[in-house]
């Protein structure tokens, strides 16, 4: 099977050669677009963007492959929910033997205002049951990440029904803005080192 995909996907790149772009999130019809699915938002607009339609559901995740400015693509929403999000990391990372250097992980934070993004290329969970996950079964913090902020909830509102909840109408203009700017910065991570795309993307 492993050698059948690849001369499938054979093209510009070298051959195996694969950039893997994950968004955090929880499956199922009552989580879309909720605060902590805003990385399954991100691979969304990047499946219109690219043309790679999100198509392949094994390894615990629902993704698509294909050509992108001359790279070879997978975009991955983990179908595990968030709290076990490494466990289908790990395994599309394993079966298509993609470095670590070429995984980036999309997800909501806590503490960063709604309408912002910090790109980052390690650094601790803060909390987030994704990233730990993440980080456990890759066996590292050290990987490249977008945080998009969601805020922290106000009078008293617990964190797990803060998350699941949708964003305010007065809150969506800016969330569509950071959605596409994430996807921008996807993009520029296929023409430039990433090191050079968060230079770009904090200022």
């Amino acid at each position: 099977m492993f050698r059948k995909f690849f001369r499938r996907w054979s093209g510009p790149k070298e051959v195996g050669k694969v950039k893997i772009m994950v968004g955090l999130g929880n499956p199922g019809k009552q989580y879309e677009h909720t605060r902590h699915n805003v990385g399954f938002d991100v691979i969304e607009e990047l499946s219109r963007r690219f043309n790679i339609p999100l198509d392949q559901s094994k390894l615990k995740g629902l993704y698509g492959i294909g050509f992108y400015k001359g790279e070879k693509i997978l975009l991955l929403k983990p179908l595990t929910y968030m709290n076990l999000s490494g466990e289908s990391i790990r395994a599309v990372m394993d079966y298509y033997d993609i470095e670590l250097e070429d995984l980036l992980v999309i997800y909501d934070d806590l503490d960063l205002p709604v309408g912002k993004i910090r790109l980052r290329q390690k650094g601790s969970a803060g909390g987030h049951n994704g990233i730990k996950s993440t980080a456990a079964h890759i066996g590292t913090q050290q990987f490249n990440r977008i945080r998009i902020g969601i805020d922290r909830p106000q009078n008293g509102m617990s964190v797990p029904d803060y998350v699941l909840g949708k964003f305010h109408k007065d809150e969506q203009p800016q969330i569509q803005e950071v959605v596409q700017k994430s996807a921008d910065a996807c993009e520029a991570w296929l023409d430039k080192p990433f090191i050079q795309v968060m230079n770009d993307f904090n200022q």
